[in-house]
């Protein structure tokens, strides 16, 4: 049969290359990349290059470089550089005087509350021992014109007297001791027979003295040297 044109146009071996050409360019096998973050086979985390670890790795290790290499470079003081002064030692021995001084200073103040607080309790056993001698004359008189012998009344003023005695009241009725002025109040003065002092013949109302402290004062009679 008669064609016309080019023979290569028609040429079979021509059709043939070119259709295998372009068959194994369509049959090229596809690229897989692995993804993954963890291994199948060992179950390691894997690090894929250039990540942000490695990034971080590296710059803490620029760090500690640089950081190694500021260090090496510093000049370390001498001991003679760096010994106290003679300006900071007399510095630490005012700084220690103030400490002493403020230590003696609390002690006293301690002491002195400590004192006031004894001086202030004793005080108001005081005021209240001396709001009751009142009642301790009437229980005396009571007693000395006999209506104390017996009874409830007489059992109330041995408790309230032996009450009182706790806080250290003592009652003041000697008789024939020596006259004292700091606990006796003289109200009459008689000759009195083998006496070279004066001497406390009879106590008209008692005196009472609580420890050092004298309440109230004896009312006696005193005999003297004729």
């Amino acid at each position: 049969m008669p064609h016309h044109g080019n023979d290569a146009e028609h040429s079979p071996s021509n059709n043939e290359g070119k259709h295998d050409e372009r068959e194994g360019a369509g049959q090229q096998k596809p690229i897989i990349r692995d993804n993954r973050k963890v291994d199948p086979e060992t179950g390691a985390a894997r690090h894929p290059q250039g990540s942000a670890a490695d990034s971080a790795a590296a710059a803490e290790g620029d760090a500690l470089s640089q950081a190694e290499e500021i260090l090496n470079g510093m000049e370390v003081p001498a001991e003679e550089s760096v010994a106290p002064s003679a300006a900071a030692e007399a510095e630490a021995a005012e700084l220690r005087n103030d400490l002493l001084r403020l230590q003696a200073e609390y002690v006293n103040y301690r002491k002195r509350v400590e004192r006031d607080r004894a001086v202030a309790g004793e005080m108001a056993v005081i005021g209240v021992l001396n709001s009751l001698l009142p009642v301790l004359d009437d229980v005396d008189a009571a007693r000395q014109h006999g209506d104390l012998v017996d009874g409830p009344f007489a059992a109330i003023a041995a408790k309230l007297e032996n009450a009182l005695k706790t806080y250290g009241l003592e009652r003041i009725a000697e008789t024939g001791v020596d006259f004292d002025p700091t606990i006796h109040e003289a109200l009459i003065q008689q000759p009195g027979e083998d006496i070279e002092v004066d001497t406390v013949s009879q106590v008209l109302r008692s005196g009472y003295r609580s420890g050092d402290r004298v309440l109230r004062a004896a009312q006696v009679i005193v005999a003297v040297p004729a």
